[in-house]
C-alpha cells in the first residue's frame, strides 16, 4: 500500500517520526507541493495525507486509485469532500489533538496584553531600569484580570477549557454558542446571546468554527456594541474578524487590545490592515504547534487510517 504526504514539514519538520505510518505502508512524505504536482507525487497511492494542500474535485478526476484521505488537521475545507464522497473516498479529520495547546496560547496571548512583559524586558536590556531614578517602571498600562469578564464565542472543547482556565485567573465568563448548555452554568460561568456577550465583556475571545453564520462576526456593527477597550483574541480562524472594521477600531481606540494567530490570507500579506494597527499582536498561526500537541496529532491521524483499514472509520467527515 503506497501513502503519500503532501506536506508534512508544518506537522514535523523533524522532531518527530513517520514510523507509524511506515508500519502501514510504503511512505513518501514530501515538505511541500505544489497544485501542479499533485497527481504526479500521488501517482497510484491509494492514501494521501494533507494538511494545507488543496483537493479538489478535478485533482480526484486525475486520481483514480485514491480510496482515502487523511486531513492532518481538525479543519477540511482544503479537501471537496462532496467529490470525494461521490468517489467513495473517505475523508478523516483530526478533531480533538490541540484542545489544551490552543487554550494555553489564548492566555499566552492575554497575558502578554495585560503586562507586555517582553517589551519591559527589553527595555531593561537597553538601560532602562538602570538609568531610572525609581524602583520600578512600567511604559503600558499594566491590566489585573481578577473580578473581569471573559466572553468565549463558540463554547466547544477548547472554548470550555479556555473557560476553566478564565475561572481559575478569577475572570467571570460568558459564553456563546450556536447549541447553547445550560448545564455547563456555574456561579462565574453564565450562558449567553451574542449581544449580552458583546455588551459586558472585557475580554473577547474567538473558538467558533468558520461557517456562513460565523464569517465576519467580529464587524463594524458587532464592534459598536462592544466595551470600549475591551480586549479581542483570535486563535481560530482568521476570517471570523472583518481585519478593516477591527484595524479602524484599534487605531480610534474604540478596542484596546487585539491578538491574532490567524487572518484572512495565511501567510499573512503585506497590505493585511492589522499589520500597521495599533496595539495589536499578530503571531503565524503557531497555537497548534507545541510538540505535544503534533505529536498527538500524528498518532490520531495514523489512528484514523489504522481503523480504516479494519473496516471502521473514525472522523470521518463526509459520511
Amino acid at each position: 500500500m503506497k501513502i503519500v504526504v503532501l506536506d508534512g514539514y508544518t506537522l514535523n519538520p523533524g522532531d518527530l517520526v513517520w514510523a507509524g505510518l511506515e508500519k502501514l505502508g510504503q511512505v513518501t512524505v514530501y515538505d511541500r507541493t505544489p497544485k501542479d504536482k499533485i497527481v504526479e507525487r500521488v501517482g497510484d497511492a491509494t492514501i494521501i495525507y494533507t494538511n494545507k494542500t488543496p483537493l479538489t474535485k478535478e485533482l480526484f478526476d486525475q486520481m483514480p486509485h485514491v480510496k482515502f484521505v487523511g486531513v492532518l488537521a481538525t479543519g477540511y475545507n482544503v479537501v471537496d469532500t462532496d467529490a470525494a464522497k461521490a468517489k467513495g473516498i473517505v475523508v478523516t479529520n483530526i478533531p480533538t489533538y490541540g484542545t489544551t495547546a490552543v487554550a494555553q496560547f489564548t492566555f499566552a496571548l492575554l497575558l502578554e496584553m495585560c503586562h507586555h512583559v517582553w517589551a519591559h524586558h527589553e527595555e531593561v536590556k537597553k538601560g532602562a531600569w538602570t538609568n531610572c531614578p525609581d524602583f520600578c517602571f512600567w511604559n503600558y498600562p499594566l491590566i489585573e484580570l481578577a473580578d473581569k469578564t471573559m466572553g468565549i464565542i463558540g463554547f466547544g472543547r477548547i472554548g470550555q477549557s479556555v473557560a476553566k482556565i478564565a475561572q481559575a485567573l478569577g475572570l467571570k465568563v460568558l459564553a456563546y454558542d450556536n447549541y447553547p448548555n445550560k448545564e455547563l452554568e456555574n456561579e462565574s460561568l453564565k450562558i449567553v446571546d451574542l449581544d449580552t456577550l458583546l455588551a459586558n465583556s472585557d475580554v473577547i475571545s474567538l473558538h467558533c468554527p468558520l461557517f456562513e453564520s460565523t464569517k465576519g462576526i467580529i464587524n463594524k456593527n458587532s464592534i459598536a456594541k462592544m466595551k470600549d477597550k475591551v480586549m479581542i483574541i483570535n486563535t481560530s480562524r482568521g476570517p471570523l474578524i472583518v481585519e478593516e472594521d477591527l484595524a479602524e477600531a484599534l487605531n480610534a481606540e474604540k478596542i484596546g487590545y487585539a491578538a491574532v494567530d490567524v487572518v484572512s490570507t495565511e501567510p499573512i500579506k503585506l497590505d493585511n490592515p492589522l499589520l500597521s494597527a495599533k496595539n495589536c499582536i499578530i503571531t503565524p498561526h503557531i497555537a497548534w504547534a507545541p510538540k505535544e500537541s503534533r505529536d498527538r496529532l500524528m498518532n490520531i491521524g495514523v489512528d484514523n487510517l489504522v481503523k480504516y483499514l479494519s473496516g471502521n472509520p473514525v472522523n470521518v467527515v463526509n459520511k
